[in-house]
């Protein structure tokens, strides 16, 4: 069909198929309309043909050639122009399209100017001007690629992942992710997500349990870099924007800039005489919901207790003062700090570097920084209930200390005698074992303790692993002595293994276990930063690995098996008849006399780390704290009795002779 100007108008069709449009002048297609599936070929030489396709569930435009080109496609379920190339002016609109695919190639000027609400695959190729823009797209927009151009202009808004793998060979480039236009609905969805609704996911996020943790970690940080890189690109423009969850505004000063944003911040900038300055601001009312409170190695006792804000400015700004009002008054310890992108291997957190603390009263605390970014402040409870629970278990691990002391000195003492006999010989190895790890475990809970408040992850994971690995060894030289009390029961008093033998098993036991399972434990977590505690004391992880069960599983287990060991033991020697000679008598006090101690201790050990377990579980709740640091004071003086001073072995005529 040849002609000097064809016009085209096909309305309601079910299938209208326009196959060739060539060599015509002006060819026109003004509306192919409410069409299931139109088909379009069309434009070979064409001077200028002009398509309109509205409203069609499956347009395809397939071959657009040497034509000066103005296509326009809207509400189009699946859009896809296949070719347009060599041409003059390619004008491209694309609106409300679910998959528009559009491959464009070898054309002077391409400019697309509107690809809306849609999930758009555009490729480009060896154009000399392409302006692509894309707007509102939430879907992420993927441009493939863009090459040989001589200006490329790519501008993608409220894209929510743009994706833009190739843009290669240009004169000039510029690809930008921007925001010039802001509006209002845009602050208040995301708003929504800051709110008190949204908490739970975002503490899921912030403390997911899966191996890939450390990318849902970061979700809160990202959701924060968003938002510093939206008042990076406004700086210059004039706005103010005021949502139930944000403000959001742009201050020009001249020389001093104090203003009183909502009541709540108040932020002063001294600056030099002359200089003009322009800063955007955002004032979120509940970004704690968002951000944890991670100022240490992990996750830290305080709340943030202010609003956050973040602060833009137009250039460098190292002079800068905030006045915060805080939410909770009964909070004490504030801290000055910013939120720092950079911080545990890009996981973020808050960081005080840079920032000082100056005065809190009338409710507000003032902060100056040498630095611009996201400001809030953190505290923490300051209660008496506080003071007590500090001094109850600095006290309780100084007696138990000293009672342990004391036993290995007993013990020291009453060495040579307590060799004569086998059985008894390998009881208090047991027991000085048992004295020894505690002691050393409870110098690196102090050890631990002092390092939690400073940064030193290394320092903290250090401290975590002796005191696991010791309070394991402590629980393994129980069930020592608790094999050792079957295997002398069941053997009826005679020969059996040698006393070298039953050492080099004990030794094996009681160490060589738990370097195992502590081994285990930290070369597992430790690479995704999930063996340490989110806590201001260094301890095994619970929320993100469950590292804690590496304690708590082998513990309660020889609990259970030394509560059975005993029920068993305790039944055969009750249940023996009969006269016995003195060795064999000398060897069943010495039975009894392990019964008696296991059946003290290891209740006290169970009941003592069962309510440790409840306290990393439950670290709000008072009573269980108190009870923990009460049976954990006890525990190096239980051992100190019942394992050394009820021994008939060790007598105090030996003590004295000693003196």
């Amino acid at each position: 069909m040849t002609n000097t100007t064809p016009e085209i108008t096909v309305t309601t069709a079910t299938t209208p198929e326009i196959t060739t449009v060539t060599n015509v002048t002006t060819p026109e297609i003004t509306t192919v309309t409410n069409a299931t599936t139109p088909e379009i070929t069309t434009g070979t030489n064409a001077t200028a043909p002009e398509i309109t396709v509205t409203n069609a569930t499956i347009p395809e435009i397939a071959t657009v050639t040497n034509a000066t080109t103005e296509i326009t496609v809207t509400n189009a379920t699946t859009l896809e122009m296949t070719s347009v190339t060599n041409a003059t002016t390619a004008d491209i609109t694309v609106t409300n399209a679910t998959t528009p695919e559009i491959t464009v190639a070898n054309e002077t000027t391409l400019e697309i100017t509107t690809v809306t609400n849609a999930t758009p695959e555009i490729t480009v190729a060896k154009a000399t001007t392409p302006e692509i823009t894309v707007t509102n797209a939430t879907p992420p927009p993927k441009i493939t690629t863009v090459t040989d151009a001589t200006l490329t202009n790519i501008t993608v808004i409220f894209a929510t992942t743009p994706e833009m793998t190739t843009v290669t060979n240009t004169t000039s480039k510029m690809t930008t992710v921007t925001t010039k236009i802001i509006p209002t609905n845009l602050l208040e969805s995301a708003g929504i997500l800051t709110s008190d609704a949204a908490k739970g996911s975002w503490d899921e996020l912030n403390n997911n349990n899966k191996s890939e943790s450390s990318e849902n970690k970061n979700a809160s940080s990202s959701f924060l870099s968003a938002f510093e890189g939206i008042a990076a690109h406004v700086v210059n423009e004039p706005l103010s924007i005021n949502t139930q969850y944000i403000l959001f505004t742009k201050v020009n000063f001249t020389n001093i800039c104090k203003d009183d944003f909502n009541s709540s911040v108040e932020i002063n900038i001294p600056q030099a005489e002359g200089s003009r300055q322009s800063i955007a601001v955002m004032l979120f009312a509940s970004m704690d919901n968002v951000l944890p409170a991670r100022e240490s190695v992990n996750t830290s006792s305080s709340v943030i207790n202010g609003r956050v804000v973040l602060i833009h400015p137009e250039s460098d700004i190292n002079n800068i003062s905030i006045a915060f009002d805080v939410l909770n008054e009964t909070l004490g310890k504030p801290k000055c700090v910013f939120w720092d992108f950079d911080l545990f291997d890009s996981l973020g957190g808050w960081s005080d570097e840079g920032c000082a603390f100056v005065l809190n009263e009338n409710g507000t605390v003032r902060c100056n920084c040498n630095h611009t970014t996201s400001f809030s402040i953190l505290m923490s409870p300051d209660s008496p209930q506080d003071i007590v629970l500090d001094f109850i278990t600095y006290i309780g691990l100084g007696i138990s200390m000293g009672s342990l002391i004391v036993c290995l000195i007993i013990e020291g003492i009453a060495w040579r005698k307590i060799r004569r006999h086998s059985t008894s010989y390998l009881r208090h190895v047991s027991i000085v074992n048992i004295a020894v790890s505690l002691l050393i475990a409870d110098i690196w809970f102090i050890i631990g303790a002092a390092v939690s408040n400073t940064k030193s992850a290394p320092a903290c994971t250090a401290a975590t692993f002796f005191i696991h690995f010791f309070y394991l060894a402590l629980f393994f030289w129980m069930l020592a002595s608790a094999l050792l009390l079957l295997y002398r029961t069941l053997s009826v008093f005679e020969g059996g293994l040698s006393k070298l033998t039953m050492l080099i098993i004990g030794f094996s036991l009681g160490y060589g276990a738990p370097l195992i399972i502590a081994t285990i434990t930290i070369a597992s977590t430790a690479p995704s930063n999930e063996y340490i505690r989110e806590n201001v004391v260094c301890w095994l992880n619970w929320n993100q690995s469950k590292a804690l069960l590496a304690f708590v599983v082998p513990a309660l287990m020889i609990v259970v098996i030394n509560l059975i060991i005993l029920v068993v033991v305790l039944y055969k020697i009750l249940s023996r008849r009969g006269g016995a000679n003195a060795s064999q008598a000398e060897g069943k006090n010495v039975l009894y006399v392990i019964a008696r101690s296991l059946a003290v201790l290891t209740p006290l050990f169970g009941l003592t780390w069962g309510l440790g377990v409840g306290v990393m579980l439950s670290p709000k709740n008072r009573g269980m704290q108190i009870a923990f640091a009460l049976f954990n004071s006890v525990q190096g003086f239980f051992i100190l009795v019942f394992g050394t001073l009820l021994d008939k072995t060790v007598s105090l005529s030996d003590l004295s002779g000693f003196c």
